[in-house]
């Protein structure tokens, strides 16, 4: 009988994350009483979030509760109806679209569905953001793909096209091109969904082993409770619009919110259950 693979529990490495500084943290992103409706549906109605420099912040929900639209957000394709949204200090709520370019060149976006041309290859689909924002030669960005593929354990696969790739194959190109920029955050819109257990199990490796070697502050949006145990440093759980419980994963274990409580219990997750 095959030994099934245990998800392994990165909160028992010690590394710096933003629950581990003893310095004044490090604010990258904040949301400040931001409202967002869509005619009379209200999805967000007053978060605030704070996101640290260098964490792993998990934003989980159930489905339609204004997870993803907390993203766009964050890139400004969406303009809160009121309340604030900063990145690195900046108030970029009010910010015309050529403003933004910039700001949104400090984020890499993992798409939950891939998001890969079709028609371009592997190599193709991650030089396509280098030749468009850069004006690096063929030669500095085929050295940058092939150290992309690298990072995400697919070396000698740029000639192959998307229709080749497994599911599994697909969300690491697509990771791959989207730390092509070398971006200071990584979004991650519900990254393990549709995949099976294993495949699921090495994409969230290779979260944490980005995330390690690159040093960024990754966002990953999910309703995902293993994965969350899995790659996260704290949780923001979103409920009706608004954020309503904020904090590490252990304290997340037992907390006395009833809802996020029966969420994560009703998970059957060995790592999300209450110690007490």
């Amino acid at each position: 009988m095959t030994e099934p693979i245990m998800p392994s529990d990165r909160r028992a490495v010690t590394r710096e994350t933003a629950e581990r500084r003893t310095h004044p943290r490090d604010v990258f992103i904040e949301f400040r009483e931001v409202h967002k409706a869509y005619g009379k549906k209200q999805v967000l109605r007053g978060a605030n979030l704070q996101i640290y420099r260098g964490e792993v912040m998990v934003i989980l929900g159930g489905s339609g509760t204004g997870k993803s639209v907390t993203i766009r957000h964050m890139l400004g394709l969406e303009i809160p109806d009121s309340g604030r949204v900063l990145v690195e200090d900046e108030d970029i709520t009010d910010f015309p679209e050529e403003e933004l370019y910039p700001v949104r060149m400090k984020f890499g976006m993992l798409f939950q569905s891939g998001a890969l041309f079709d028609s371009m290859t592997v190599f193709e689909n991650i030089a396509y953001p280098l030749r468009e924002h850069t004006e690096l030669s063929e030669e500095e960005i085929t050295s940058a793909v092939k150290e992309k593929l690298e990072l995400v354990s697919l070396p000698n696969t740029e000639k192959l096209m998307p229709v080749d790739l497994s599911g599994g194959m697909r969300k690491r190109v697509s990771l791959a091109r989207s730390i092509v920029l070398d971006p200071k955050v990584i979004l991650y819109d519900e990254p393990t969904t549709g995949l099976d257990p294993i495949t699921s199990h090495k994409i969230n490796e290779m979260i944490t082993d980005l995330q390690a070697k690159l040093n960024v502050t990754s966002v990953v949006v999910t309703h995902d409770i293993q994965s969350a145990f899995s790659v996260g440093d704290r949780i923001a759980f979103l409920n009706e619009g608004v954020f309503e419980w904020v904090g590490s994963m252990q304290d997340a274990r037992d907390s006395d919110h009833p809802l996020l409580r029966e969420f994560l219990k009703s998970s059957a997750v060995m790592a999300a259950q209450p110690t007490r």
